[in-house]
């Protein structure tokens, strides 16, 4: 089955381009933000995916110039190995029919099909790593993760240049790779249009809304999250708004048992995955304090490296929340130092609660906290100026060949 977000023909004046993933492109904010940028300059813009969330909960928004068609999702086995192959066949045929200038392929799943038109059809191919492959290497790794990352490896080496979420990420594909390819830095910020004023609604009964929203996992959102609102007063809430991964499957059921034998089942609000980020900002500036944990030891990179590639405190900010992170030095860093929240153990309920705790009884340091943010949004902390020079390059090399 196929999603179609627009039909018909195109007609412009700048290029053409194919994003492609092997996932959700609703899920992944910078495609969006970086698709309509490139339309409102003219480009025209198909984007495929393949969505592992289920329903394909989260879409992109129409636009005349962005087609976007993701096919449905297949659980694990050997009709999930021959919907991979269907996909790359589908995505080459389709570089092929729209006769595209380049290809931006999005994740390490798309990298045999991008490599074969690299190769074949020479066409300019940019590789975005937004997060690093944790598949296993070496004799454990199945055939298949041992092509992904073959490809991964070719086409980093072999693509007209490479953008990875942030420096420690753009250094880890280049160590892996080998690829002496320019790698640009690009954090995954909110568009400047998104920092808009807050709801008029929040703290009319004196308390705070806390907000979560993106994958539903132990990692992001532990059960200490829940203790600490147990411990706090009845007058401070907690809404989450995502989505099960295939990694935690039944989580969030899990949570929604462990507030109700806390008793705090009336204060926490579930929301699901909300299909369209403009709606899910909506619900975002209702609250008061954005919660954006990470693990305090992991030996994920991906978690080890997310300052600039967690889209969740840039959204935050540009909703006018204050920041609770995880007490580790490069958020405080980015984050705290800076005047923009505060930082806890997100093991600890009782570190959570205290520093909850804070945000009450000081709401207006807590709401300048917000401001601060927004603004710094609409200065720097936005995906215009970071992808900008990713679209000046697109730009310059749409009629040239890979060399």
């Amino acid at each position: 089955m196929l999603v179609n977000n627009h039909n018909g023909h195109l007609d412009a004046e700048g290029g053409r381009i194919l994003f492609a993933q092997f996932n959700d492109p609703g899920a992944f904010p910078p495609i969006e933000h970086s698709t309509r940028i490139l339309a409102e300059r003219g480009w025209q813009v198909l984007v495929v995916g393949a969505s592992q969330i289920a329903n394909n909960a989260l879409r992109l928004p129409q636009h005349p110039l962005v087609e976007v068609r993701v096919l449905s999702n297949q659980p694990p086995g050997w009709k999930q190995k021959l919907h991979f192959l269907g996909f790359c066949l589908w995505m080459c045929i389709l570089a092929f029919k729209r006769k595209v200038h380049w290809i931006y392929a999005s994740d390490a799943m798309v990298c045999p099909a991008a490599l074969i038109l690299s190769q074949f059809a020479r066409w300019k191919v940019l590789y975005h790593e937004h997060d690093s492959p944790v598949m296993t290497k070496g004799r454990e790794a199945s055939c298949f993760a041992r092509i992904v990352l073959w490809a991964r490896k070719k086409l980093a080496c072999r693509a007209a240049f490479c953008v990875a979420p942030n420096a420690v990420r753009a250094r880890a594909l280049m160590e892996s790779t080998g690829t002496t390819r320019p790698i640009m830095s690009v954090w995954n910020c909110p568009s400047r249009a998104e920092a808009l004023e807050s709801s008029s609604e929040r703290n009319e009964n004196g308390g705070l809304i806390l907000f979560y929203h993106g994958s539903i996992v132990p990692a992001r959102l532990p059960f200490s999250v829940l203790q600490a609102i147990s411990r706090l007063p009845t007058n401070i809430r907690l809404r989450i708004a995502g989505y099960e991964t295939i990694g935690s499957p039944g989580y969030e059921q899990h949570l929604k048992q462990k507030a109700e034998r806390l008793e705090i089942i009336d204060r926490v609000t579930f929301l699901g995955p909300i299909p369209l980020r403009t709606d899910l900002l909506t619900h975002c500036r209702e609250a008061d304090v954005g919660l954006a944990f990470m693990p305090l030891q992991t030996h994920n990179l991906n978690e080890r490296a997310m300052v600039g590639a967690s889209n969740k405190p840039f959204d935050f900010l540009a909703c006018g929340l204050a920041l609770l992170v995880s007490d580790l030095a490069d958020w405080k860093q980015m984050y705290v130092d800076t005047g923009f929240g505060r930082a806890c153990n997100p093991d600890d309920p009782s570190s959570i609660a205290e520093e909850v705790s804070w945000f009450l009884s000081h709401p207006e340091e807590r709401k300048a906290m917000g401001r601060l943010g927004q603004q710094r949004i609409k200065d720097s902390w936005n995906y215009e100026t970071q992808f900008e020079k990713v679209r000046e390059k697109l730009q310059a090399g749409k009629q040239s060949k890979t060399p």
